[in-house]
């Protein structure tokens, strides 16, 4: 993966699936994964890390429990480690996310449906 061209609209082509990201690189410790959503995720928070959230299409949300951040394709938002956040979109969104590797998507919320498999590439 590494020093590859990533075509975006190949990879996000390459899977249907809803919360199941996809690591399409990795580079100092940190994933680039793709994931395609709809719907609404849980309530969680990562104590240890941030994340950021880039929109390549579709119309995405962060809701915090003190607002609510709507972002567009080209847009995007960090989340700041510890705090409290939930995803959600009410179309179909892909949504690139960078973060530490070693983060489990759902966080410190219970594993559930949602809970994706670590290390899943496209």
């Amino acid at each position: 993966m590494t020093g590859d061209v990533v075509d975006l609209a190949q990879k996000f082509g390459g899977f249907s699936d809803h919360w199941r990201p996809r690591v399409a690189a990795q580079l100092n410790g940190q994933d680039v994964r793709l994931v395609k959503m709809q719907g609404v995720f849980p309530w969680h928070s990562h104590a240890e890390a941030e994340e950021m959230f880039l929109v390549w299409k579709g119309r995405f949300r962060v809701e915090f429990r003190d607002r609510v951040e709507t972002l567009e394709p080209g847009q995007f938002i960090v989340v700041p480690r510890g705090v409290e956040h939930r995803t959600a979109a009410d179309e179909e969104a892909e949504v690139m996310i960078f973060e530490p590797s070693e983060v489990i998507n759902t966080g410190d919320a219970p594993t559930s449906d949602f809970t994706a498999p670590s290390g899943q590439t496209i």
